[in-house]
């Protein structure tokens, strides 16, 4: 049986994995998947515990995500929200539909009993019958803060605030001087994420957002080290094709640690393994395929595709490639 683990944001991240279902369900039925995601987007508001990128890959996978928007329910209404507006709690601009809604209390009731997010996690996932174990990458808070810069019109001085509000309120409108996760020095693995890296027969980096997504999984102290030192092949997906980004605003977010958006400028920031970096290989976009022979000359294997998300028939095919490409038994590639 193929061992499979991804770290992963959200909606990339839960694209990606629907389409590699897609794919092992001919390839390789007997396969298993464990989704490592990232918790840095997660808050409390309104006195709710909400983890967008958890639920974005648990309502993907299930079936129940409204693919027109990228997030949330489909089928979904928002009279919840506009009380708790008309009553001035919580966000405005961050609206939570009413299905929504139950997923948000279900978690915390089951947080304040004194389960732990992975816990938690188990039992909302346990409905969907989602094909793959899901795990919060820890069961610590460990929020990602913005520091962001001075505009003369919302603030004449730099200040910080949580990743969703620069994210969804600002649009990453104001530029960002630093990402901070919040406690991540005391923090610790969830239950099962080393275990899921350390025994897989490949380890795959979902094409999420390298800084606050994957870079937020891999900053939780022993998930970098484990990715380092698994003996799995470990391959990435490139997240940026012809200098753009897929998907959000992944451009403003490299631009703040420096690192050109482009698929190679990515790949060479998480590193090759052969010289202490994260990656054996990298799937780049086909008109990112003068990156190849950079990134082979680096060692860190390559190949130029189609990356475009058109279909999770297409989507599988990326999977499929990717697996190929980290050289894995049944990948079908």
């Amino acid at each position: 049986m193929t061992k499979i683990t991804i770290l992963a944001g959200g909606v990339g991240g839960a694209r990606f994995t629907r389409g590699l279902l897609a794919h092992l369900r001919t390839a390789d039925p007997s396969a298993s998947v464990t989704v490592v995601a990232n918790t840095g987007d997660d808050l409390w508001l309104a006195g709710l515990r909400v983890c967008p990128d958890l639920d974005s890959i648990m309502y993907t996978l299930g079936g129940a995500n409204d693919d027109e928007r990228g997030w949330g329910r489909k089928g979904e209404s928002e009279r919840v929200s506009a009380e708790l507006t008309a009553y001035g709690v919580g966000w405005p601009w961050f609206t939570l539909g009413d299905l929504d809604l139950g997923t948000h209390i279900a978690r915390s009731a089951w947080l304040r009993e004194g389960l732990p997010l992975s816990e938690a996690t188990a039992r909302l996932s346990a409905r969907w019958n989602l094909g793959v174990t899901l795990l919060p990458a820890t069961d610590d808070e460990v929020e990602t803060i913005v520091t962001v810069a001075a505009d003369g019109e919302e603030a004449s001085v730099a200040e910080d605030m949580h990743f969703e509000e620069w994210w969804v309120r600002l649009h990453a409108s104001r530029p960002a001087l630093a990402f901070t996760q919040r406690n991540v020095a005391t923090s610790r693995p969830a239950p099962g994420v080393l275990e899921a890296i350390a025994d897989a027969d490949v380890v795959m980096l979902a094409p999420s957002n390298p800084v606050v997504s994957i870079g937020t999984v891999l900053g939780i102290p022993g998930i970098a080290d484990a990715v380092r030192s698994t003996p799995a092949p470990v391959v990435g997906v490139s997240p940026i094709i012809g200098g753009g980004v897929v998907r959000g605003m992944a451009d403003a977010c490299l631009s703040a640690i420096g690192v050109e958006t482009s698929a190679l400028a990515v790949a060479e920031h998480y590193g090759s393994r052969r010289d202490g970096g994260l990656i054996d290989a990298w799937l780049v976009d086909e008109v990112d395929a003068d990156a190849v022979a950079v990134l082979e000359a680096g060692g860190i294997r390559s190949i130029a595709r189609p990356l475009w998300f058109n279909s999770v028939e297409e989507t599988g095919a990326i999977a499929a490639a990717a697996l190929a490409l980290a050289d894995v038994r049944h990948s079908g590639g």
